[in-house]
Order: structure tokens, then sequence, then C-alpha cells
């Protein structure tokens, strides 16, 4: 018996749609990573990028338990001497609260080539609009 090993070629990749309206962020992005990394499909294979495309629209209506939003800060470095930088999640959420899901996600993904090819298959929209119809995405219920 042989074990089952997917290839890139065979893959057949679905389009979701997932409203992020009144939706807790961390719960939201652990089934986003799920989907983009195919854990869900029965034909995973942990070294192939199984995952399919996710697109999720209404990301300025996520929300934050607790003091989270107040407290929370998206900490990184600029690459120069003394360039820490702390932006808090409320000022996030307000100017660019696509960034928020997209960081999120990007944290429960394999910190690799794989992880980064894995990312570019999720969009993240502002509002309820977004440019893929053409694609047939399917409405996915968390």
């Amino acid at each position: 018996m042989k074990s089952f090993m997917a290839k890139t070629d065979e893959i057949n990749r679905e389009w979701y749609v997932i409203d992020a309206t009144d939706k807790v962020l961390g719960r939201l992005a652990s089934e986003i990573a799920t989907i983009l990394t195919g854990k869900q499909k029965t034909i995973y294979t942990p070294h192939v990028d199984t995952g399919d495309y996710v697109i999720v629209i209404n990301a300025d209506k996520i929300k934050l338990t607790g003091n989270k939003m107040q407290q929370m800060n998206h900490v990184y470095h600029t690459g120069y001497p003394g360039g820490l930088k702390k932006v808090p999640y409320e000022r996030l959420i307000e100017e660019k609260p696509e960034r928020i899901i997209e960081l999120t996600v990007k944290g429960m993904l394999p910190k690799s080539s794989l992880g980064r090819k894995m990312a570019k298959k999720l969009k993240v929209y502002k509002g309820a609009e977004h440019n893929h119809e053409a694609q047939q995405p399917k409405v996915y219920e968390i």
C-alpha cells in the first residue's frame, strides 16, 4: 500500500467568501488559516499547498473581545536603529482594517516559503464589495 501525496497540478482549488461582520478575530483567523492550508481536504499533504482561496469582506466590522481594542498593539521594526513602532489596534482598525486580518492569519500559517505562498491566496476587503465574481466564490459560513 502506498501513501497518497498530492501533486500541484492535481489540486482543484475553490474560492470562498467569508463575511467578517461581528465575527471574533481569532476564531475567524483560525478558520481562514485552516482553509488556506487545505487541512479540511482529504488530499492534504504537509509539504504541498493544497489550500483554497479565501475572500474576506466587511473587515471593518470585525470584533475583538474584552479590552483588546485598546490594549493590543501591532509591533514592528522599520530596520533602522530605534525603529520599533507600536500601532494600537484601535487606530489600525480605523485606517487599515484589512491589515489586522492579514497579520493574524499570517501568524497562523507556516513560517516558510510555503506559508508565504498560502498567504497570497487571502484577499481581504474593507466593505461588502469585491472584484472576484468571475471566480464564482461560494459562501462559507462560520
